[in-house]
């Protein structure tokens, strides 16, 4: 099950986080998009998480995710680290137990969480560049794929092109963000949270973590309000509430364009086939029911963002939160 070029990497790690190199037990545990390989192993009758990168480049970086896992560690936010070697891209931590995480109570959980990990001292910046400058470039290759109609790539690129004409890109708030908060990377067992998998840590804008949770836990303008003045600890008032749904804007852009051209290998969006609700589907995800692990299932959850996008750029919220943000920089 471990790849034999790391089996002795492994065997070390073991001794030197527990004294053996005898596991109890072992399952593998992904199946998503990342390359490295993590498993459930026991020893000596405790459960523990091992992670073994296997791909190491600017976003597969073991020292950048190393810092930024011990980090969180230290802040109580991700689980106890028992090793970490860079050389080797092996890290072992407490394995947690996860119970089901009602929706309605991680809609209180998490801007707390989110705020507590947006105080950490800065995490390394990616060496791909600023994250809105990366996003850009999936989108251009994006852009050019005949994956949907050209209809719809036009009237979604025309709206993606608005936002990033506007939107305060480089703004120098930048904080520690986690990147990749989808439900199985948010563990929560019956008293507290942990974040998982901090493959994808770096300095980023707050609004993209709070953006990613808000896909699962966030279901109206209500719970939007009451979800953004938990973390801001006040009222988030017109301009924060305009930049929140503009990044909402990019991240169903950038959903769109990576779960086509990474998880569905450049396969065309069937327009004519009957997408999900955005709600359901999300509903279903975090309720566990639904995994994102064929190439189908990917191919939908584009669709289901690339619809959402467009029903959005047609509103009026979208119009005026266009010209708050512009204003207020404007100003600036």
């Amino acid at each position: 099950m471990i790849p034999e070029a790391k089996k002795e990497a492994v065997a070390r790690a073991l001794r030197e986080a527990f004294g053996t190199s005898k596991l109890d037990d072992i399952h593998m545990l992904t199946a998503g998009l990342s390359s490295a390989l993590v498993f459930r192993i026991a020893v000596e009758g405790c459960p523990y998480l091992l992670r073994v990168i296997t791909k190491t480049d600017a976003m597969n970086d073991p020292t950048r995710q190393f810092e930024c896992m011990k980090s969180g560690a230290e802040a109580g936010l991700a689980p106890h680290v028992w090793y970490a070697n860079i050389e080797d891209r092996i890290s072992i931590t407490d394995f947690v137990a996860a119970r089901p995480f009602p929706r309605t109570e991680a809609l209180a959980w998490l801007p707390i969480t989110l705020q507590r990990l947006h105080t950490l001292a800065p995490f390394p910046a990616p060496r791909t560049g600023n994250y809105f400058d990366v996003l850009d470039g999936f989108v251009r290759k994006f852009q050019t794929t005949k994956v949907l109609p050209e209809s719809e790539m036009e009237e979604l690129s025309e709206g993606y092109a608005r936002v990033a004409s506007v939107y305060p890109r480089h703004d120098p708030a930048m904080v520690s963000c986690h990147n990749d908060l989808k439900p199985e990377n948010i563990l929560f067992d019956g008293d507290r949270v942990w974040l998982v998998d901090w493959e994808a840590a770096f300095l980023n804008d707050r609004y993209a973590d709070l953006a990613v949770v808000a896909n699962f836990v966030v279901t109206n303008d209500a719970e939007e309000e009451a979800y953004l003045r938990s973390y801001f600890g006040e009222e988030a008032g017109e301009y924060r509430l305009a930049r929140f749904y503009l990044v909402r804007q990019v991240l169903h852009m950038f959903y769109a364009a990576v779960f086509t051209l990474f998880g569905a290998a450049g396969q065309a969006i069937d327009a004519t086939t009957a997408a999900l609700d955005f709600r359901i589907l999300h509903d279903r995800i975090w309720a566990g029911e639904l995994s994102l692990a064929s190439g189908e299932a990917k191919l939908q959850y584009a669709r289901v963002h690339v619809n959402q996008m467009l029903q959005n750029m047609r509103t009026g919220r979208f119009q005026d939160s266009l010209r708050i943000v512009s204003s207020q920089h404007a100003r600036a």
